[in-house]
């Protein structure tokens, strides 16, 4: 059997697509069922007063990694044995890569998947072979290389964070235009701002961009596609317009000026800061997380001293940046792109 047979066997595909895209939308699904599901019952909790809530957040949350992992391995199409001995690798890679948990998670549980999937029915001992060879890559990868890789990972999202509070303006436009991009593109923004673990102003900005995709192209194309499309990319996914995107690449000229606008008004004028989950940043409004996790941090710094109250101003800048502005700014992008005869009728039919 040939070495690219036995690929194919195993099903061990190294694409760009697989890893790149499937793996990494699959880890950011892992992380919404897991710390930011988890965060969001633990603020309802404490807020209502109900224990229960809190204990069930903080349950989810406690178990991020595993849930990381084993989301990546089902994009991998993993095998049964090695899909569950992936718990125990999320759990080591998470806990060694510090503030860059996710992203060790994201690549040690790669990498353990498919030296899991090689070996997998391939002895009569199958049921002890196949966990222990995943196990064992990824714990040993994790005491490797997890340390680093958080390191390198919460240094670049450090640089990101303190360049956007040295360059309010400057970077409050570049974190919130790729964000926002990544967001719509099939990848994982939520992925990239918890790797980088992006939070403060620079997870603002982060916030702000992916509001104005999703917000910018659920009200541009509402002619087209009514309530039930305002309400699938409002508080779904601005991803649904990658076709048509792709089709006419000027219908998404809109949205991306709206977050040019709107992330170095949410860092230089109202000082609009994540520090709620870093995943939050790359959420947008989708479920409402983005607010949820802005709310969050409100709540977290108060709790902690750093925060008196939540003021007037500070709802007001989180409402116009995640909801007014990016609609009212992309529709006025969106008319004189259809003026100049760049975007037509149809165009964002989904």
């Amino acid at each position: 059997m040939t070495r690219e047979e036995f690929l194919e066997k195993k099903d061990i595909r190294f694409s760009l697509s697989r890893y790149g895209i499937d793996a990494m939308g699959a880890m950011a699904q892992g992380l919404f069922a897991s710390l930011l599901i988890g965060t969001i019952l633990s603020t309802a909790g404490k807020q209502l007063g109900i224990p229960f809530l809190v204990d069930a957040g903080t349950f989810a949350s406690s178990v991020a990694g595993p849930a990381m992992a084993v989301s990546i391995g089902y994009a991998l199409h993993a095998p049964q044995l090695v899909l569950f001995s992936l718990a125990a690798v999320g759990a080591a890679a998470n806990s060694l890569g510090g503030a860059g948990g996710p992203l060790a998670v994201y690549l040690i549980a790669i990498a353990a998947c498919e030296a899991g999937k090689a070996v997998s029915k391939e002895t009569k001992v199958d049921i002890l072979v196949t966990p222990a060879v995943t196990v064992l890559v990824g714990a040993g990868l994790s005491v490797l290389l997890a340390p680093a890789i958080g390191k390198a990972a919460s240094s670049l999202g450090s640089v990101i964070m303190w360049a956007t509070e040295l360059q309010p303006f400057f970077m409050g436009i570049i974190v919130s235009v790729l964000v926002g991009i990544a967001l719509t593109l099939p990848i994982s923004s939520a992925a990239i701002c918890a790797a980088l673990s992006l939070t403060g102003l620079a997870g603002g900005a982060a916030v702000a961009g992916c509001c104005a995709q999703m917000i910018g192209f659920a009200v541009m194309s509402y002619k087209e596609n009514g309530a039930g499309g305002l309400v699938s990319q409002g508080l779904g996914t601005s991803m649904l317009q990658m076709p048509n995107i792709i089709k006419n690449p000027k219908v998404w000229i809109p949205p991306i000026l709206a977050s040019a606008v709107t992330g170095p008004i949410a860092t230089c004028l109202f000082r609009l800061q994540m520090n709620g989950t870093p995943v939050s940043s790359g959420m947008g409004t989708c479920g409402l997380v983005g607010p949820i996790g802005v709310y969050t941090g409100w709540i977290q710094d108060i709790e902690a001293g750093l925060k008196a109250s939540v003021t007037f101003m500070d709802w007001a800048g989180l409402i116009l940046i995640a909801f007014v502005l990016p609609a009212v700014l992309t529709l006025l992008f969106a008319y004189a792109c259809r003026k100049a005869g760049w975007i037509h009728d149809g165009d964002l039919t989904l």
